[in-house]
């Protein structure tokens, strides 16, 4: 299998960027547009970054776990990407940039290891979250996933 090409999307968030940073970051703003899951993370270099809720059996499942490589809030996050207890590694990198009424919020997934399964989940996965998140701090509520 040839190697996955880097996932790249952008969305502009009518919010300034500590707002939109919040919105990463917070363990309210992620257990809203992740279905209950929980963000834990101490968001320091080289801690872990992971999202965790309640799995069939209704006990904790990590979903997605990581490693923090770069944080620099308000503009930068850099973490590595494994889902639920995958060897496979991929890394995102989160920037955001002021503009004159909005936020450019750009999100790159890349080092994909050949043939993790997490890829096409997240090619259609990020354009939900992403979405999710604008219109949760662009008006306070958001939709359901799919």
């Amino acid at each position: 299998m040839a190697d996955q090409a880097p996932l790249h999307f952008v969305f502009y968030f009518a919010a300034p960027p500590e707002k939109v940073w919040e919105g990463f970051v917070s363990p309210e703003s992620n257990r809203i547009i992740f279905a209950g899951a929980q963000l834990q993370s101490d968001f320091q270099a080289g801690g872990s970054m992971d999202w965790v809720g309640p799995g069939p059996d209704g006990k904790p499942t990590v979903y997605v776990r990581g490693k923090i490589v770069r944080f620099e809030p308000p503009k930068f996050l850099q973490y590595t990407f494994a889902l639920g207890q995958s060897e496979m590694t991929s890394r995102v990198t989160l920037e955001l940039t002021p503009e004159t009424e909005a936020t450019r919020v750009a999100v790159t997934h890349d080092e994909w290891s050949e043939g993790d399964p997490g890829y096409a989940s997240c090619v259609d996965g990020w354009p939900r979250i992403l979405s999710r998140l604008k219109t949760l701090i662009e008006t306070g509520k958001t939709f359901k996933p799919h």
